[in-house]
């Protein structure tokens, strides 16, 4: 088995002079960076005092999701000589918040809509998606079910 190694360094961008001297005494803001590429600007969720204009975690667990599912199906697609012209999901996901305030995605749905060239089968390209979703190295990392409604058109 071959391992590879994934590095990102946090930092906390919310101290307002006091630190966490009180609960609305600091941001939630922080950055993230990964080398060589540029930053992400992140916070908690609104419902937590987050900047919404930031992205929280949540969000960026959903992207994760959606992209690693998109690209093992453009892959599987490429080798399969299903030609995609055009691909997008909305996606969304639940998190059930328990009294102590924490919180438990218990699913996310991923809704790609899919183009297809002519000539190109378009129940294999839908087919794809079940494979693309068991290959998927986030999706078989998280404890909630990633459901799929993919909807494949000719182009």
């Amino acid at each position: 088995m071959t391992a590879h190694m994934y590095k990102a360094k946090l930092t906390w961008t919310g101290n307002l002079g006091e630190g966490t001297s009180g609960y609305k005494a600091y941001t939630r803001d922080y950055d993230v960076a990964f080398e060589g590429k540029p930053v992400i600007k992140g916070s908690s969720d609104p419902n937590y005092f987050g900047d919404a204009t930031r992205h929280n975690p949540e969000d960026m667990l959903l992207a994760a999701l959606s992209a690693c599912h998109m690209l093992w199906y453009l892959h599987l697609c490429a080798v399969n000589r299903i030609v995609i012209t055009d691909y997008e999901d909305r996606a969304e996901g639940v998190m059930e918040i328990s009294r102590d305030g924490s919180g438990l995605f218990t699913g996310v749905t991923l809704r790609p809509q899919v183009i297809i060239a002519a000539g190109s089968d378009a129940a294999k390209a839908e087919g794809l998606h079940k494979r693309a979703g068991e290959l998927c190295n986030i999706a078989r990392s998280v404890s909630f079910p990633v459901r799929h409604e993919a909807v494949v058109t000719l182009g």
